[in-house]
């Protein structure tokens, strides 16, 4: 069986051993695409759980954002509509506030690759600070608040999201305007985009 150029390509990324000596749990390179996808979830890196199941935002910051997006888990996960794609794709370990960030190898080494690779990409999700620093570069604010706060200036290609983790409840607390601005916008973007 010949493999295409993409299934390759995400072959040799889950083969990827490049971080494995500074990864505490050791490499499993978490992601889904298909260059089918029109909704790419920028995310920052896999926590424990997703580490350990392999699937992308299995976790309760996955049930938020796609509460945010308006969708069940079968669409979430239909390679054929999104791709989730983070700045690491391996569990970086645990720091003592948190997860630490993602290894920085993955984006060197794939992410222009993998970008290139998804042509029909209509909407992305830019998760957090480091995707903010990678997917809009000179364009990002002083914060992960005031870009998103200024998302209207990136809509409707891409829509900067603060990290859905149930860390994040006392920034949504003190930004209502968010879930009451932002995620009718995003909701009925993506019920566009899927055809819901």
């Amino acid at each position: 069986m010949t493999h295409t150029p993409f299934a390759s390509l995400i072959q040799s990324i889950k083969d990827c051993t490049t971080c494995e000596p500074e990864l505490p749990a050791g490499c499993r390179p978490v992601l889904q695409a298909n260059p089918r996808a029109v909704i790419l979830v920028a995310g920052q890196a896999p926590g424990r759980r997703v580490h350990e199941t392999g699937v992308p935002f299995n976790d309760p910051s996955g049930d938020r954002l796609r509460s945010w997006m308006g969708i069940d888990r079968d669409r979430f996960y239909d390679e054929t509509k999104m791709a989730i794609i983070p700045m690491g794709f391996c569990y970086p370990g645990t720091g003592s506030r948190g997860d630490l960030p993602p290894r920085s190898e993955c984006a060197s080494q794939w992410h222009e690759k993998l970008l290139a690779a998804l042509p029909a990409i209509q909407l992305t999700l830019v998760i957090g600070q480091y995707a903010q620093a990678y997917h809009l570069a000179g364009a990002r604010k002083s914060t992960v608040t005031e870009t998103v706060r200024q998302w209207r200036e990136y809509w409707p290609q891409r829509l900067p999201l603060p990290h859905p983790s149930p860390r994040n409840n006392l920034w949504l607390r003190k930004n209502p305007w968010f879930e009451q601005e932002v995620i009718p916008v995003l909701q009925a973007r993506v019920a566009q985009l899927l055809n819901v």
